[in-house]
């Protein structure tokens, strides 16, 4: 029921639910506090609505912004309360006192101030934001002052609305005791702090506060781009979710032979992009970035096919790779969009065949092996359990832009899945990690969700009171507080140095102060390598865990977990790698051999059922070697899948990448010897015996025109 309300409130948590039932009850009981009269009704009912609006802004609450669409957004909010208040002081007969006239003055005095200081805020921002964001790239050749004081725009148009608060007490205070000069000091308080924020973005218009105009900006970024001379781009577009996709390739370009680059558009992705020593632009105008010149860039990278990629295709003097952000036997994975890319790259063997048995156009030709180098650190199976007892990894995918419930296992399977690992008679420990996207299509995937992380936090608390494990808790204490106390030793040092320049920056100051510095960067390798190590330590191996969020990776789950269930995604590819038992569920009830002909990554796995009864035999494999048969299909299918162990996937990559940048510099050399052998004049004399001779439409504009069209 809780977990209803929560959807329909659009909300994202139970306290989130308790602040939107305290403010929408807030609001009426400040009325009818306004209307018997009460004024310390009144003034606990405005509080709750004060703390209640408070909180749910913090927590970025989705309810927030759909008041807002129904014109019941925050200052719409804040004016009702303070015209309550007018309306609690005329039923306080106190219409016709100095302190009523002082309260309306007051109001509409700081109403009128909002309308400046919410043009100097926007002004602000405007003329801060710049056309280009950069990482590691030097703009020195442009000077960038330092952001206003965080304090000042973060916000500001809350902060504005909420200086009405000394007014609000002054005057509920001066009504109660009949003292009117603290009202009066109040509304004076209200207006003079309004003036003085707004006054304080004055300075900051200021020609020496502002950054460079967009094209003087754009000429540093071009002639920083002519002397790093790129090889080799990284191009991406995505949603704000999508980041994990740009993110996955990021080490893969580091260690790349040639100077490459990431070309991205959309600037929320930028904050959330992993440390890189790759230089960074995000480019998010399309005329801005067509307009830029990638003369040296030979070959082009593209994770995801989205519209925007388009802007980036046109160029015909580098080569276009699709190499997507994971191998699976999805549909996204033979998109026909690939047509348009010159080569797509695939894992292994299994890529090349999935793209013919789909026919949708794309030339064995075009396809090239080059493995995965992101499977790197995945570690390979000993063969038997690392811990007493076996940990078994619940990763499914999200429900997909279709909602077919044959997507994802958590609609039909999931709770049966998690029940049956929860309640095998041999002990299991279950990592529980949803995809990033879950619940974002279909809020029945959300809620299956929530009910799924309630049974293993009720599993582990259950756990926690049991005898069987009392010993090893009982151990393990001061080890799991000191990998606490140094996961916050280290969380505090990755924030020191993953934050270059000074604490509340803008996009502008950081790209000016965001500059590659190797050792920082190995810093931050270390310290992550040490976080990951201390996060596991800080439960013991029989507890069970939700893993949400970035940290810990996949990856990291992977070599934590002796198998995994899984649903038909590049999961279940990436596992395989580890050479771990691993289960996949026929969540459309296709049958196990149709199922296993579909989807070539299942055909070393248990199927399971949407009652997931087959889980038995995943477990059995886990814990005893001579039960698990399908370790020899496992080895080869990995071959199949990822290619060979020799050479390494990102020797392979490389080499690819080495061989397309051969094959578009032979291109563009092409098209400029026969350029070359025809001087433009004869292209012209060409165009108009085509275009204004005897055999053309007789008309002398269109033949003038043809040969300016060629020339350029």
């Amino acid at each position: 029921m809780i977990s209803t309300a929560i959807r329909l409130a659009r909300v994202g948590s139970r306290s989130e639910l308790a602040a939107a039932v305290l403010m929408g009850l807030g609001y009426p009981c400040v009325m009818i506090a306004a209307l018997i009269p009460n004024i310390w009704f009144f003034a606990a009912a405005a509080l709750v609505t004060y703390v209640a609006d408070w909180y749910l802004h913090q927590r970025g609450s989705y309810l927030i912004n759909r008041l807002s669409k129904v014109r019941a957004g925050l200052p719409i909010r804040f004016l009702l309360r303070q015209l309550l208040l007018i309306l609690l002081l005329a039923r306080e007969n106190l219409a016709e006192q100095p302190l009523f006239y002082a309260t309306v003055a007051c109001f509409l005095l700081f109403y009128g101030l909002q309308a400046p200081q919410g043009a100097l805020a926007t002004l602000i921002r405007l003329r801060r934001t710049m056309p280009v964001i950069t990482r590691n790239v030097d703009l020195n050749a442009v000077r960038i002052p330092d952001a206003p004081p965080r304090a000042l725009l973060h916000r500001s148009g809350e902060k504005m609305l909420h200086l009405d608060i000394p007014a609000m007490a002054g005057v509920l205070i001066a009504a109660a005791t009949g003292r009117d000069i603290i009202g009066f000091v109040g509304t004076a308080l209200t207006i003079g702090l309004g003036l003085l924020y707004t006054l304080a973005l004055v300075p900051y218009l200021r020609r020496a506060r502002r950054v460079p105009s967009g094209p003087a900006v754009l000429k540093a970024v071009q002639k920083w781009l002519s002397e790093y001379q790129p090889t080799v781009a990284l191009y991406f577009s995505g949603s704000d979710e999508s980041a994990y996709q740009v993110n996955m390739w990021l080490e893969t370009m580091e260690q790349l032979d040639g100077r490459p680059i990431v070309i991205m558009r959309e600037r929320v992705l930028v904050e959330k992009l992993n440390e890189t020593s790759v230089p960074v632009l995000c480019v998010p105008g399309g005329q801005h970035l067509m307009a830029m010149k990638l003369d040296t860039v030979r070959v082009t990278l593209y994770p995801a096919n989205v519209g925007k990629n388009i802007h980036m295709l046109r160029v015909p003097t580098m080569k276009h790779v699709f190499i997507g952000h994971g191998d699976s036997d999805k549909l996204a994975s033979v998109n026909p969009f690939s047509k348009v890319y010159d080569e797509v790259w695939t894992a292994g063997r299994a890529g090349r065949d999935r793209y013919a048995l789909a026919d949708v156009g794309v030339r064995d030709d075009d396809i090239v092996e080059v493995g995965r180098p992101q499977l790197a650190p995945i570690k390979t199976w000993t063969g038997a359990p690392k811990n007493p007892i076996p940990t078994i990894l619940y990763a499914p995918t999200w429900e997909g832009w279709d909602n077919n419930p044959g997507n994802t296992s958590l609609l039909l399977a999931g709770e049966n899945i998690v029940r049956r690992l929860l309640e095998a008679e041999r002990p299991v420990r279950v990592i529980y990690k949803p995809h990033p996207f879950t619940g974002i299509r279909n809020k029945k995937a959300l809620a299956v969700h929530e009910r799924i992380m309630a049974m293993v936090r009720a599993a582990a608390a259950e756990r926690a009171g049991d005898p069987r494990w009392a010993e090893q808790a009982a151990a393990a204490q001061s080890d799991q507080a000191a990998a606490r106390a140094e996961l916050a030793r280290i969380d505090s040092e990755l924030a020191e140095l993953s934050k270059p320049g000074r604490a509340g920056g803008d996009e502008a100051e950081v790209s000016r102060v965001s500059l590659a510095d190797p050792q920082r960067l190995a810093e931050i390798k270390q310290l992550r390598a040490e976080w990951n190590e201390a996060y596991w330590r800080t439960s013991g191996w029989w507890e069970h865990k939700i893993v949400t969020g970035s940290e810990p990776k996949l990856y990291d789950c992977f070599n934590e977990s002796d198998g995994m269930v899984s649903d038909i995604s590049s999961v279940v590819s990436d596992f395989i790698a580890s050479g771990k038992p691993y289960a996949v569920t026929d969540s459309a009830e296709l049958g196990v051999e149709e199922f296993k002909r579909q989807n070539t990554a299942v055909r070393a796995a248990v199927i399971l059922s949407n009652t997931a009864e087959e889980l038995d035999q995943l477990l059995a494999a886990v814990a005893d070697p001579a039960a698990d048969t399908q370790a020899d299909a496992r080895a080869e299918l990995k071959k199949y899948l990822l290619g060979p162990d020799e050479p390494t996937s990102i020797e392979q990559f490389d080499a690819a990448v080495q061989a397309l940048t051969a094959k578009a510099e032979a291109r563009n050399a092409g098209v400029e010897q026969r350029i070359g052998e025809q001087p433009i004049g004869e292209l012209d004399r060409e165009s108009e015996t085509g275009a204004g001779g005897p055999e053309g439409n007789g008309t002398e504009g269109n033949g003038a025109e043809a040969p300016a069209t060629v020339a350029r």
